[in-house]
């Protein structure tokens, strides 16, 4: 692994996002002097949070998986997660409702997943659901040490006997082609490919090795911290600032001063903080304007799709509705067409519907409830563009309040009392390339050593961390990135700084 040379004592985190402050964890646990740079007044980036009116409404990610990579980034300074944070377990970890009127929990311990899928959809459906469990276990086991959780100097490092392992699994295949070996019922294919969006590819393209990310949702469980997902950024700033970490919110970077290929300081609209290393968590076009160059591809990067938001306080809520419930539309393959190839907006809408005050009541005023709907929507490189979403927005919310309120939220719009409506305007805004929050798709030219890479031709001693770059969009691979830029600057650690999570039979 190539590790920055020289001086490495001071080291400038640029955000205090999930990755940064991971970044920022395992710098200091190694010895490290860290001044982490922010922007807003608060840490998470985009975990962030808006507090208005006795509403405590998380703008970020609603789903946490892989909490073991969160006791990782804690441990590294001598903290535990149990001291900082306390996590709920959600069962089911999603309700999945149908289109025409079934419904299936989703749980990740697997008798009881087993059962739901037999009186679900039958014995020979249940015994399939219980060979993918299987292949699931194995494909992860597979993957994390070698392809996730690993820095990637050259495409020769896929050269391994995992390599071969991962193909005989079917990873190279296709994702709902490889999932519908186990299950043919077209409902539970789609509860163990939708994730596939996340990686901003249809699972009819996405390379099978992405069900991955099933594993981490249906597996081995999804969780959420009391106080909402904002806790955990609040707690990892915490652990830091005890740690030794100087944290400097308010400020936004403006320019990085060179001396060669040598960033020697960090410029915000106040202040200098001169530093041996530099750690860059923005978007990819922020951070490589202040490096002053962007990497030469041969292709023009593809990003993800992007994403409608509603944030709606109510005086009333829907008991049907668990922690997160996906209310899936009819379509299914115009959908991901429309959203990655023709740019429409989803005629035929699968949402994502996240109710965090089943949770934590405290997140709204006595009596009041906290609803967060995610509609996926085609970045602003092939959809609509930021200046037709300033008109578009307003009459698309309305959209998702008549299919909301057809499906699963009768009386949504009479009921809401706060709300707030994030549109590609606003990821735009906040510096996101295409107007989307999800980064650069995980199509195969922008996967594992060909994703752009953390580490820059021309600058000797600054790193990359987040969505981006490696390993890629989600919560437990944006950690994951902060440990491995910290690797970068520290060197390789001395023995697995994680464990392999046992699953249940």
């Amino acid at each position: 692994m190539i590790k920055i040379k020289g001086p490495v004592d001071h080291v400038v985190v640029v955000g205090a996002g999930l990755s940064g402050l991971s970044a920022a964890l395992h710098l200091l646990g190694a010895g490290r002097s860290v001044t982490v740079v922010e922007r807003d007044a608060l840490p998470g980036g985009r975990a962030g949070l808006v507090a208005e009116s006795g509403y405590r409404i998380d703008t970020g990610p609603t789903v946490l998986t892989m909490p073991d990579l969160v006791e990782d980034a804690f441990a590294a300074v001598g903290s535990t997660m149990a001291d900082r944070l306390e996590l709920v377990r959600l069962d089911p970890a999603y309700r999945a409702r149908f289109a025409d009127g079934s419904q299936l929990d989703v749980h990740t311990d697997g008798a009881a997943m087993e059962a739901a899928v037999e009186q679900f959809a039958g014995a020979r459906q249940a015994g399939g659901y219980r060979r993918l469990r299987s292949w699931l276990e194995r494909l992860y086991q597979v993957q994390m040490r070698r392809f996730i959780d690993a820095n990637f100097d050259s495409p020769l490092q896929l050269l391994h006997p995992d390599l071969v392992r991962l193909a005989a699994l079917g990873g190279f295949g296709r994702l709902d082609a490889r999932i519908g070996r186990f299950v043919s019922d077209e409902r539970l294919r789609r509860v163990f490919s939708f994730q596939a969006l996340y990686a901003g590819v249809p699972p009819a393209r996405a390379l099978a090795a992405y069900a991955v990310i099933a594993y981490m949702d249906t597996v081995a469980g999804v969780y959420f911290p009391r106080g909402g997902m904002h806790a955990l950024p609040t707690a990892m700033a915490d652990a830091a600032a005890d740690a030794g970490g100087d944290f400097r919110y308010g400020q936004t970077v403006k320019r990085l001063e060179r001396s060669g290929d040598r960033i020697t300081a960090v410029v915000t609209d106040r202040e200098r903080i001169p530093c041996d290393a530099v750690v860059l968590t923005p978007d990819l076009p922020v951070s490589y304007r202040l490096l002053g160059h962007a990497p030469r591809r041969p292709l023009p990067l593809r990003h993800s799709p992007s994403a409608v938001i509603l944030h709606a306080g109510t005086d009333r809520t829907w008991p049907d509705l668990a922690h997160h419930t996906i209310s899936f539309g009819a379509a299914w393959k115009s959908t991901f067409r429309q959203l990655t190839r023709t740019g429409e907006l989803m005629s035929d809408p699968s949402l994502l519907i996240t109710r965090p005050t089943t949770t934590d009541p405290s997140l709204a005023p006595p009596g009041k409830h906290l609803h967060y709907i995610l509609a996926p929507c085609p970045n602003t490189t092939i959809g609509p563009g930021v200046h037709e979403w300033r008109e578009l927005g307003p009459r698309y919310r309305d959209e998702l309040l008549g299919w909301l309120e057809r499906r699963e939220m009768p009386g949504l719009g009479a009921a809401i009392e706060q709300e707030g409506l994030v549109t590609p305007v606003d990821w735009s805004a906040q510096g996101h390339a295409a107007g989307t929050p999800f980064a650069v798709a995980h199509t195969f030219p922008q996967t594992g050593p060909f994703r752009p890479r953390n580490l820059v031709r021309g600058t000797a001693n600054a790193v990359l961390a987040g969505c981006g770059t490696t390993p890629g969009v989600g919560v437990p691979t944006v950690l994951i990135s902060g440990k491995l830029a910290a690797q970068r600057i520290t060197g390789p650690p001395t023995a697995p700084t994680h464990r392999t999570r046992g699953t249940a039979a």
